[in-house]
């Protein structure tokens, strides 16, 4: 039986997290990878800016807070989900609430329906009762993943040499 641990990005990640971050592709299906080839100091950079982000601080213009989140399997870093608090005009566009991404090493193995369920969890515990995942119509398990875990598809959209998918997931909040 696999141990899932799931928590937000910190200040002082280790190697393993660190090399997660490395593996993960730049750019996958829609999904920026901001940490990919930075080295460690650079990276303990970027973990102040997600930890900040998260709490509103030193946003960009245009931006809005969110929360990086870790799924670990017995203690092994294999994915990362952003959640965005609330969205703006841009992100209603393309964008949505919720990015992920799993290790290309571990992918296969239905972390990415446990990244989605943990951070549904945090989005109905953060008020959300409905969130928007944009998801490239060509990323297939993406998209089975996202049905999987009650996303329905509103409408595709062609947007920067890309089709893609609007799905909306409804949160109980019971």
């Amino acid at each position: 039986m696999t141990d899932i641990k799931f928590r937000p990005i910190k200040l002082d990640e280790d190697n393993e997290v660190y090399q997660m971050f490395q593996e993960i592709p730049a750019e996958e299906n829609g999904f920026y990878n901001t940490a990919y080839g930075l080295n460690t100091t650079e990276f303990k950079a970027f973990c102040q800016r997600r930890v900040d982000s998260s709490q509103g601080i030193n946003l960009k213009a245009g931006y809005v807070p969110d929360t990086y989140y870790l799924l670990f399997a017995d203690d092994y870093p294999v994915g990362v989900t952003k959640l965005r608090h609330y969205l703006n005009e841009a992100l209603i566009k393309i964008g949505g609430h919720i990015g992920y991404s799993i290790r290309p090493t571990r992918r296969g193995e239905n972390f990415g329906n446990i990244i989605l369920q943990k951070v549904l969890e945090q989005a109905k515990l953060k008020g959300l009762d409905k969130v928007m995942l944009t998801i490239r119509e060509n990323n297939i398990p993406s998209r089975k993943t996202c049905e999987h875990n009650g996303g329905k598809l509103e409408k595709i959209e062609f947007i920067d040499n890309n089709n893609e998918c609007f799905y909306w997931i409804d949160i109980p909040q019971r």
